[in-house]
């Protein structure tokens, strides 16, 4: 069962459109996402709702509908790159960033979109309304409170647990065993097929079109674990954790891909798209998901 047509939009937008201005023609959208088997209906009815959902802007020029990332959609976009520390071995500062919530019953929509915030930022629920995370979130925390205004609702605390067994508060709050099972699926199903395509690229049987459709397939499936990993860092996690075996076949398939993908990308999108507005820094085979060796 293929990803939805929305979801693949938002994959095709922070992997590749976002680093062409951020802008395409409909007709370009509908063509790259027909390589998914989803249709132009699809394709139109699933912007529609981007634009209603705030995430995607709407631009005629002459005859031609231009959809292009709204200020949420581009920060939302730079924020998964920016959360890079989520798939980083980093060393901890020994402390715990502890949010308390007491949000008012009538105002039940305000606190579920708050959880997922908190979740997305890589928070766990350690009871009801009391989150932890032991990543300085700080700023982020800040950024919530403003963005949703509740700062008389919110108590944020830095705290020191007195105990050393760290491995307990993680097992309350955290499903890790769970999350260490995706990550063994991800491996199970993306290592064979690298290395076969790894073989095919070296026999040059793969096409541009045939890299650009496995690679955002990869992109697609690897960045649920941004909602999901909340990004311990290694201290609390086990020592044999798969994310790093999950994280390394990521990085090894993407950049396999990278260059014939993104030749694909720009056989489609210099059609009545502007391709200068291409980021003069982006490289191809760098990915925010994907740490610089």
């Amino acid at each position: 069962m293929g990803a939805n047509t929305q979801s693949m939009i938002f994959t095709v937008f922070g992997d590749y459109i976002r680093h062409y201005g951020s802008k395409v023609w409909i007709g370009s959208l509908i063509q790259l996402l027909k390589e998914f088997g989803h249709n132009e209906q699809a394709v139109r009815v699933a912007v529609s709702r981007m634009v209603k959902q705030g995430w995607l802007l709407s631009e005629r020029r002459g005859a031609k509908s231009y959809y292009s990332l709204t200020s949420r959609g581009i920060d939302r976009m730079d924020e998964a790159g920016h959360r890079i520390f989520k798939f980083e071995d980093h060393t901890w500062d020994g402390k715990w960033r502890m949010l308390l919530y007491k949000i008012p019953e009538e105002q039940r929509q305000l606190r579920d979109e708050l959880r997922k915030e908190l979740l997305w930022s890589g928070f766990g629920s350690f009871s009801a309304s009391c989150w932890i995370s032991p990543n300085p979130l700080e700023e982020r925390v800040q950024t919530m409170i403003d963005k949703y205004d509740i700062r008389e609702y919110v108590d944020f605390f830095e705290a020191v647990y007195k105990s050393e067994e760290n491995e307990n508060l993680v097992a309350k709050s955290w499903p890790l065993s769970e999350i260490e099972e995706k990550y063994q699926t991800f491996i199970e199903q993306y290592l064979p097929s690298y290395l076969e395509h790894r073989q095919a690229m070296q026999e040059q049987r793969l096409t541009d079109a045939d890299c650009f459709v496995v690679r955002t397939n990869l992109v697609h499936e690897y960045r649920k674990f941004l909602f999901i990993d909340p990004g311990l860092p290694r201290e609390l996690l086990p020592a044999s954790w798969s994310g790093r075996e999950a994280k390394q076949l990521f990085g090894q398939y993407y950049r396999l891909l990278a260059k014939p993908a993104s030749r694909f990308f720009e056989s489609i999108f210099e059609v009545d798209n502007d391709l200068t507005s291409k980021e003069s820094s982006y490289d191809a085979s760098s990915h925010p998901f994907i740490a610089k060796e």
